[in-house]
């Protein structure tokens, strides 16, 4: 593996992936050659586009592999492969998919099983919550590729001045406090978008709940929400403190993962949830001479805050995994594919060359990635405490009526929100009404 920071390749790599996109035509060889695999990628820093020509080449004419590009917004992705696939589309022959969308693939037909002999070595060590992901009512119907989750980052000068102790677990509750008493910013997405849906979640499993409590229902209209549990009403709470302290920011409603970024690499930062993107991030602004070295120098992370003192957290699960299209002309050659893929190899290729954390626990201590990412023992430990978002076939529905009910953040009420939304996200699933 070449010890070339990713920073100095993303530029090249981009360009590699886009050049290899614009190629695309067909999903089969026309020339009489092997035949060619189609794998749908998620745009990101040429890393997948490398792993297919790898993958190519150790296929020694068996197949080759090119990538054909999503749009960037996963609900954007989910659309078109929906519809390709709704229309029997042979040439999906592969592709990368955002996890709360599995079991509505799943349940629709979209993905080719996946035999048991191959299921038990894509399974082998990986973390749970990758797992957890990956399955749809009890079967593995997707390939773990590689799982993300957020940390909690901190500026080390503000905690210890707040008299914060990192090394021990802290709540919500804590940091609020420490950043009022510092005149610091707590960082969360409070935007109207899908990384509301991430906060709403996690805060609800961290407080002990679920925001449906049998996932296994069958009809949308048997599905029960737990948005009016305690844990709902504990999550809603966490949400309202942050909003009426004033830490969350001027921007708290339109604060995305980009923004929340931004802010933390300025004079306010004290302290923020978001994803491991944050260190290469503030590593490249340092090579390139847009942020000072003692910026990241002063960056701490630990594991996401805690609702109470009592109870574990369970921090946002994301990530992609490959979904092998139900009507690909060879699902054979893309199973093996996807296993060639999902390599260790490649997997701490692609965490340390585009900075996306790996499904399998064995790449947490592969020498390169704990020398790009000094945080990936916390990483791992997030994993293996992080929770998916509700796994449901009407995923989108109750994510936009999560988006509608809980924003802005100081709008919310923890006696009346959950109720709000349960309502909501019910008369929808009924046919009741539309988003």
């Amino acid at each position: 593996m070449s010890t070339t920071r990713p920073r100095r390749r993303v530029l090249r790599a981009v360009l590699g992936a886009a050049l290899a996109a614009g190629a695309l035509t067909a999903c089969s060889s026309g020339s009489g050659g092997p035949p060619s695999l189609t794998w749908y990628i998620n745009p990101d820093s040429g890393g997948q586009a490398e792993i297919a020509k790898r993958c190519t080449d150790a296929a020694q004419g068996r197949y080759t592999i090119r990538t054909a590009l999503l749009p960037r917004e996963s609900s954007e992705q989910r659309q078109q492969l929906i519809r390709r696939l709704a229309a029997n589309d042979s040439s999906i022959d592969i592709m990368s998919l955002d996890p709360p969308y599995i079991p509505e693939f799943a349940e629709a037909g979209f993905l080719a099983p996946i035999p048991q002999d191959v299921a038990g070595r894509v399974s082998e060590g990986v973390v749970d919550s990758a797992l957890k992901g990956a399955t749809w009512r009890d079967e593995l119907v997707t390939v773990p590729f590689w799982a993300n989750t957020q940390l909690l980052w901190y500026r080390k000068s503000v905690a210890e001045a707040a008299g914060l102790d990192m090394t021990k677990p802290v709540t919500w509750d804590q940091l609020v406090r420490a950043a009022e008493s510092q005149g610091k910013q707590l960082g969360v997405q409070g935007i109207r978008a899908e990384a509301l849906t991430v906060w709403v979640n996690a805060l609800v499993a961290s407080a002990g709940g679920s925001i449906i409590e049998n996932s296994d229902a069958r009809k949308p209209e048997d599905i029960e929400l737990g948005l009016v549990s305690q844990a709902g009403v504990a999550a809603a709470q966490v949400m309202k403190e942050v909003a009426d302290s004033g830490v969350g920011g001027p921007a708290l409603s339109t604060a995305g993962e980009d923004a929340n970024v931004n802010a933390f690499e300025g004079p306010d930062a004290g302290f923020m949830v978001n994803w491991p993107f944050v260190w290469p991030r503030a590593q490249s602004g340092v090579e390139g001479g847009t942020l000072d070295a003692a910026v990241p120098q002063d960056y701490g992370w630990a594991l996401y805050p805690r609702v109470t003192a009592d109870q574990e957290s369970h921090p946002p699960y994301g990530g992609i995994n490959l979904g092998v299209g139900a009507f690909s002309a060879h699902t054979d050659l893309a199973l093996a594919a996807t296993e060639c893929i999902v390599s260790p190899e490649n997997q701490a290729y692609y965490f340390v060359s585009n900075g996306n954390p790996a499904a399998k626990e064995s790449v947490y201590t592969d020498p390169e990635v704990v020398k790009e990412f000094p945080m990936a023992p916390v990483i791992l430990e997030s994993l293996r405490l992080a929770v998916p978002r509700p796994q449901t076939p009407y995923y989108s529905e109750v994510s936009e009526g999560l988006q509608r009910e809980y924003h802005p953040p100081s709008s919310v009420d923890p006696q009346r929100t959950g109720r709000e939304a349960t309502d909501l996200i019910t008369a929808v699933l009924q046919k009741k009404e539309l988003l």
